[in-house]
Order: C-alpha cells, then sequence, then structure tokens
C-alpha cells in the first residue's frame, strides 16, 4: 500500500492507496484536527493502530518549505523529517514535500467534472501553468512543461509582499503594518487573512464587528465569517469577502505573469470550493485582467477552480509511484 499525507495547519490528512498507476480513491481515508496533536509521528502511530496495512511508499505534501527532507510548518509547530518518518514507517524513504508541489502533482488526474472553469481562454501548446491555494495559509507553485510533460515546482510565493492596488486596500494595508513587522499576502488571502480584512473594517468604522466573532473559543474565525458573509447575515463579513475575492483575484494574476502561466492558474485551497459563487462573480476576473498592459495576454490564460479536495492526496500518491521528477511516465497520463 501506497500511504499519503496531506499535512497542513488546520488538517492532517491521511489515506491509503493502491499501487496501480492510474487514479484510484483511497482504500482508507482519515481527517485529523492538526493543532489537537504534537506531531506528525503522533497521528501516524494513532493511524496505524486504526488501519494495519503494510506500507511499501510514503509521500507526505506539507504546509511549508521543504529542504533536504526536513520541513518546519509555516503555521504550525511542527518539524518534520523525512527520514524520522521512514524509520517510524519502516521503509525505505519517504517523500517529502511542498504541500502545494503534491497538489500540482495531482492535477494530472483530475477530470473535468473535478474543476469550475473562471476563464475559458486560450491556452497554447506547452505554456506553463500556476496554482494558487487559500486555506489555513496561502500555497503558490508552478508547473513547467518539458517537452512531453507538466513537471511541478514549488514556491514560498504567497510569503511575498502584499501590493494593494485601490485606496482601501492601501488603507488596509497601512492599517495590517501596525500589527505585522511583514504583510505578506497570506496575511489576507487565508482563513485567518479573512479575519485580518474583518478587523480592519471593523476597526476603521465600516461596520460592526458580529457579537458572536468575540467568543469564538478555539473555532476558526475564517470559516465563520464566510458562511455569514453567504447567508447575507453580516454586511461586514460580506464586504470582508468581496475584498478578498478581489485580492485573490489580483494575486492569482501577478502568480500567471511571474511564471508565464499560459498553460492556465488552477485554484485551489479550502476555501475556494466554498466561495464558488463569488469566485465566479464578475469581482475575481476584474481583478485578474486588471494589469493594462498585460490584460490582453491574461484574457488568453484558462482559470479553474478545483473542486475536489483529494487532489493533493492524488499528487502524493503520484509522487510515491514515481518520484518528484514524473517522466515519461506523466508524458502517458498514468
Amino acid at each position: 500500500m501506497i500511504l499519503t499525507g496531506d499535512i497542513g495547519g488546520t488538517h492532517t490528512r491521511l489515506a491509503l492507496f493502491e499501487r496501480g498507476e492510474r487514479r484510484s480513491e483511497p482504500e482508507v481515508e482519515e481527517v485529523f484536527s492538526s493543532a489537537e496533536h504534537a506531531s506528525l509521528e503522533e497521528i501516524l502511530q494513532i493511524f496505524a493502530e486504526n488501519n494495519g496495512q503494510k506500507i511499501e511508499r510514503a509521500c507526505f505534501g506539507v504546509a511549508g518549505p521543504v529542504r533536504d527532507g526536513v520541513a518546519q510548518l509555516s503555521n504550525l509547530s511542527w518539524n518534520v523529517d523525512a527520514l524520522r518518518l521512514a524509520a517510524q514507517l519502516k521503509v525505505a524513504n519517504v517523500e517529502l514535500v511542498n504541500d502545494l508541489e503534491a497538489l500540482a502533482h495531482g492535477l494530472a488526474v483530475l477530470e473535468e467534472v473535478d474543476l469550475v472553469i473562471l476563464n475559458q481562454g486560450d491556452p497554447g501548446r506547452g505554456g506553463n501553468k500556476a496554482l494558487i491555494a487559500a486555506g489555513t495559509g496561502l500555497g503558490e507553485a508552478g508547473l513547467h512543461w518539458e517537452e512531453e510533460y507538466y513537471q511541478p515546482f514549488a514556491t514560498e510565493g504567497g510569503h511575498v509582499d502584499f501590493a494593494p492596488t485601490n485606496p482601501l486596500e492601501i488603507e488596509l494595508l497601512s492599517y495590517l503594518f501596525t500589527q505585522y513587522e511583514h504583510v505578506s499576502y497570506e496575511r489576507v488571502l487565508s482563513g485567518p487573512g479573512l479575519h485580518n480584512i474583518l478587523t480592519f473594517l471593523v476597526k476603521t468604522g465600516r461596520g460592526e464587528e458580529p457579537a458572536w466573532l468575540q467568543h469564538l473559543q478555539g473555532k476558526d474565525p475564517g470559516a465563520l465569517i464566510t458562511q455569514a458573509a453567504l447567508e447575507g447575515s453580516s454586511a461586514p463579513c460580506v464586504e470582508a469577502l468581496r475584498i478578498f475575492v478581489g485580492i485573490y483575484g489580483s494575486e492569482a494574476a501577478n502568480l500567471a505573469l511571474k511564471v508565464m502561466a499560459t498553460g492556465g492558474v488552477y485554484v485551489g485551497g479550502g476555501i475556494a470550493p466554498r466561495i464558488i459563487k463569488q469566485l465566479q462573480g464578475a469581482a475575481f476576473m476584474q481583478s485578474f485582467l486588471a494589469k493594462a498592459r498585460m490584460a490582453t495576454l491574461l484574457e488568453a490564460v484558462p482559470v479553474r477552480v478545483i473542486m475536489n479536495d483529494r487532489t493533493a492526496l492524488y499528487g502524493a500518491a503520484r509522487i510515491a509511484r514515481f518520484g518528484v521528477r514524473l517522466g515519461q511516465h506523466a508524458a502517458n497520463g498514468k
């Protein structure tokens, strides 16, 4: 069996796959609250006790930079070491990659039903692709064309400087400078980022904070703000989500320009499927195309939202089978 994991600041999702080459659904899948456990090793021990399968290969996508098989998660106080995990699992080696790299590998096995089109575009053959995903944090990755297949690569682009595009966003940036030493895109494009936007609106007299937001007791404020915005039960939450969507479109275009993603931009992460109606509205694509001389180029870029929340697990399974360099296997679509 192949053991895969999608390790994030909020949830750790583990799954077991058969060793077959094409896409398959997990034989076993469990989701854990990351913050309730001291380490990934602790969760793996619980998973092993629940599922007595023999593991032959393993790959984990983690929300943070990976260097020499070691990762310090960006939004969780875990240190993850591939050698340590291999010893615990009793396998020859464990592939440890950035979670967006795993997600990017999973794109190859998605079907049309797994995607929602925001912009049809006109992709050029062999053009690079880009992936942006807001959740507990903000992840970004690219895929470059290697003659016969797409090879993903990780970035930490979510931590670059936030660049406002209108007077309101300039005020937002100024407010966030009073809260953080460095204001990155992750400070606005994430679950906590949505909370930051709402707090800014409240602190600058643009609405009253919902009473329930003051008594969260460990709950996820981003998820509750999103729910209130979708229900229309709080005007400041609605406005916060509107601002969020606009910034999301702008940064998706920034990423597309940086990697020349004429092959397409994919929007992933846990937030996008929940706000799909808002992403399908005018604000996202208006911000995406608001790049003056580059607007014509961006009009041709396909933009799609990933609706399948197992995509990173599919990608991790592909890496476990073939390694991070996909080579001819990917060219054949296996």
